[in-house]
């Protein structure tokens, strides 16, 4: 089995620790990929560190899910090693990430990415994409992201959402309370159902609505700013205001029961020393997603 990365070793953090059986990249159902990149970050850096600190919280979570009544663990879970980027451009940078995340999806694995910055959203989505054809993308995040390039490249942060409608064909954006003047001239021209957080709850079938916006195959792109950063302060950019914790298990197990979930990420989580919450927050969150996508199959064996 030629693996993505070329190590013969599993990466030194396995997500949720270590189990009695190891399950290897062939038998795995679910593939961890960590991407430390912080190269774009405008505002407080810190995102290469996200991967790590979401693994080594992992480790201390207790494997059974209450919610669901399983263990996903037992569905096979494996961790690659850290991406690396001696690259001296951006493009250089989204072409590896296209090619490691590409490897995954073509084994037929199921995708979860841990940011690093959420420049590393496109090319995986472009990778999930020549897959699984008429890809929808649901974000949920504090900004808008779709400028159409930022601070001199297009593969900028703040331009995740509109390099990824290059590959998907539609994008819902959960949560939004940050954009610019040129995003908010460009959204109606583009494949995007815009949820604002300022209104969206006024509307009690809200999650309904974001469910019906999305087409049947969906990755999930989560920047960790678009909860409310009472419980999500590790962020380079918080905004007041977002998601709760129920309500963002609430949608995501509705989406995932509806739709065909093929992949997500969880990025943008910049870890502040000594502050393990948000850390374990985006663990059990990873964890919740896979419960939720994979329980069903636990119960089943």
């Amino acid at each position: 089995m030629n693996l993505p990365f070329d190590y013969d070793h599993v990466a030194l953090g396995a997500f949720g620790g270590t189990t009695p059986t190891q399950t290897d990249f062939a038998a795995a159902r679910v593939v961890i990929l960590p991407v430390p990149l912080d190269r774009t970050t405008s505002y407080v850096p810190g995102t290469r560190t996200g991967p790590h600190e979401i693994l080594v919280a992992s480790s201390h979570m207790e494997l059974w899910d209450e919610e669901t009544e399983t263990d996903v663990h037992h569905i096979g879970i494996y961790t690659l090693p850290e991406m690396e980027f001696p690259f001296a451009s951006m493009d250089e940078v989204v072409a590896e990430i296209r090619r490691v995340s590409g490897e995954v999806v073509a084994h037929g694995k199921f995708p979860v990415v841990l940011g690093g910055e959420h420049s590393i959203t496109p090319p995986v989505v472009a990778a999930v994409a020549e897959r699984y054809p008429n890809l929808s993308v649901l974000q949920i995040d504090a900004h808008a992201d779709l400028r159409d390039s930022f601070m001199g490249t297009p593969h900028n942060h703040a331009c995740a959402m509109r390099r990824s409608l290059d590959h998907a064909t539609s994008l819902t954006q959960v949560g939004i309370r940050s954009l610019s003047a040129e995003e908010a001239e460009a959204m109606p021209s583009l494949a995007t159902t815009v949820f604002y957080d300022h209104n969206m709850r006024r509307d009690p079938a809200w999650m309904e609505r974001v469910i019906d916006s999305l087409g049947e195959t969906v990755y999930i792109s989560i920047d960790v700013d678009g909860l409310d950063p009472a419980i999500m302060p590790s962020t380079g950019t918080p905004e007041p205001g977002g998601l709760g914790w129920y309500e963002t298990l609430t949608l995501l197990r509705r989406v995932i029961e509806r739709k065909q979930v093929v992949g997500c990420d969880v990025v943008e989580l910049s870890p502040i020393p000594g502050l393990a919450a948000p850390n374990f927050l985006c663990a059990k969150l990873i964890y919740k997603i896979l419960a939720y996508r994979f329980g069903a199959d636990v119960r089943r064996r």
